[in-house]
């Protein structure tokens, strides 16, 4: 699917990008969380050159990496990411936002496991 995008859409197209977030995603899904954050940094790369810093799918890409993250072994790096995309989702969404809530829950979830609580 991601090659029929790349062809049909091209490598910067949004649904691309979505394609190759979804796929690092189910690369820690499958047990590889580290290769998962390897492959959202990436990512994460594009989407910021492509969407910039306060598109919505960017912010939840930053929030993807930091929960791989946190997979992979750093949940104290998990739980400050958190804090960071939490603050720039209340920028840009608001407080009762579907994504902002989510992003309040990861952040109490990694302070947890990571003994900041």
């Amino acid at each position: 699917m991601l090659v029929d995008r790349v062809r049909v859409l091209g490598s910067d197209h949004p649904e691309t990008l979505a394609s190759r977030g979804n796929l690092a995603g189910w690369r820690g899904a499958a047990g590889d969380p580290v290769g998962a954050a390897a492959a959202g940094e990436e990512v994460l790369a594009d989407f910021l050159r492509i969407l910039g810093s306060d598109h919505p799918d960017t912010l939840v890409m930053r929030g993807n990496l930091a929960g791989w993250r946190g997979m992979a072994g750093d949940p104290a790096g998990a739980a400050a990411a958190f804090e960071e995309v939490l603050a720039d989702f209340l920028r840009v969404l608001g407080s009762d936002h579907p994504d902002t809530l989510a992003a309040r829950r990861s952040l109490d979830f990694w302070r947890n496991r990571a003994g900041l609580t």
